[in-house]
């Protein structure tokens, strides 16, 4: 029998820092990378602000098209973020 490789979905997330910043990144694995953020592990930017929750995802099927989404999101203004994640909190 063939092995079949498992395909992985990647997750654009913005996350609630301590000083009320709103940080946006990809993974595939929520659990794991808000874990990584708060022990200060994971991206400069949020080992400098500090995090706090993940507010906001969005599951896409490739890394290509979350990288996509995610560069478009952190061109936006903070007003603009705030939006999205009030219109469908995580």
């Amino acid at each position: 029998m063939p092995a079949t490789k498992l395909k992985k979905s990647y997750f654009v997330y913005l996350l609630c820092c301590a000083d009320n910043s709103v940080y946006t990144g990809i993974t595939t694995d929520l659990k794991r990378r808000l874990k990584e953020h708060k022990n200060k592990t994971g991206a400069r930017y949020t080992r400098a602000k500090g995090a706090i929750n993940i507010m906001y995802t969005e599951k896409y099927p490739n890394r290509s098209r979350a990288l996509t989404r995610e560069i478009e999101i952190k061109s936006w203004l903070r007003t603009k973020k705030l939006k999205l994640i009030q219109s469908r909190p995580y």
